[in-house]
């Protein structure tokens, strides 16, 4: 448990209740009644952070953390995963983009804040990158499936995103630095502190579950950590 206050039931979320599956899905569900968990995989090697839920209501990538959990707890990992499903349960069990009127999007600079914590454990374990996994619905910013990233200050990033998009029909999103449009986004603040990250997104509306976008989520999830060496 990294966070509590944040805690929801995400069975209440009717797309993502089918995926609830297994003994250890279910028992992540239950502990998300009390806030944010991390999960950890592995052992010695590079490391990562993955995240999903930042918000509630794009629900692919949460369906697919929870089909990672099950690989990753079923075999031998090489390097080291960090893993949250669900960073704000009550967002999920809601199905909503805001936790408490705030985007945890845009607050990753705020103390306090759940992304502010997570951003500060990815710091003091000293990860190897971080990868932030969305959806997007059609219409919206970006309304197509892409990595975000940046050019500057930490450029492992835009080579992140390059192996993810030339593997995948993802669209590479690339910035010339991290917060000049926005700041407070997970990645940018994770980028600005020297801290490879990504933000990928898979399209699929809000609240819902687009057909093929939890595999299409998985599959980066997939080829962010074989990017950093860590496999199975």
């Amino acid at each position: 448990m990294i966070y509590d206050g944040s805690g929801g039931d995400v069975a209440c979320n009717p797309a993502l209740r089918p995926y609830i599956l297994g003994a250890d899905c279910r028992l992540i569900a239950e502990q998300s009644l009390r806030g944010t968990v991390m999960l950890e995989f592995g052992g010695s090697g590079p490391s990562v952070m993955v995240t999903a839920g930042v918000h509630g209501n794009e629900i692919p990538p949460q369906a697919a953390a929870l089909r990672l959990v099950e690989l990753l707890g079923s075999s031998r990992v090489r390097g080291k995963v960090y893993l949250v499903p669900f960073a704000a349960p009550w967002s999920t069990m809601r199905n909503s983009r805001w936790f408490h009127g705030m985007d945890l999007n845009r607050s990753a600079d705020v103390d306090g804040s759940v992304t502010n914590m997570l951003f500060r454990i990815a710091r003091k374990l000293g990860v190897d990158a971080v990868g932030d996994f969305h959806s997007t619905a059609p219409g919206s910013r970006p309304g197509v499936e892409g990595v975000f990233c940046s050019d500057e200050p930490e450029p492992r990033s835009r080579d992140i995103a390059e192996y993810i998009t030339s593997r995948t029909s993802s669209r590479l999103l690339c910035y010339e630095r991290a917060s000049s449009h926005y700041r407070g986004a997970l990645e940018d603040e994770c980028n600005l502190a020297g801290i490879p990250a990504v933000t990928c997104e898979v399209l699929s509306e809000n609240g819902a579950i687009r057909k093929g976008s939890v595999e299409r989520s998985l599959l980066q999830m997939k080829l962010f950590l074989e990017y950093m060496g860590i496999g199975s």
